[in-house]
């Protein structure tokens, strides 16, 4: 597995995150494409963020290894960057169309 497969992996977790997280709770939906779009900004925001932590691709391969832990950390990052993106932007959503 290469460092950018593994970008592709959790950019895909933070989609389906989000999609699954606006079908769950109807207020913080956005619809399909507006749902995918917070989850691959929400996605890359988080991780780009946390990867300084030790937790990005390249740490995950380390120079061939393999570390899984470090992986399901990403991936569980992502889907949270995802959502908690997802429910500050209609938050804010809220704030600005308050009539």
């Amino acid at each position: 597995m290469t460092g950018t497969l593994i970008s592709l992996i959790s950019i895909l977790v933070g989609i389906v995150s989000a999609n699954l997280w606006g079908f769950l709770y109807k207020t913080y939906s956005f619809g399909v494409i507006g749902n995918t779009l917070v989850g691959v900004f929400g996605s890359i925001l988080f991780i780009k963020t946390f990867g300084r932590l030790g937790f990005n691709p390249w740490s995950i391969m380390n120079d061939g290894d393999f570390d899984g832990f470090l992986l399901m950390v990403n991936l569980v990052v992502s889907a949270l960057g995802s959502i908690i993106l997802m429910i500050l932007v209609k938050k804010m959503y809220f704030r600005m169309n308050k009539s």
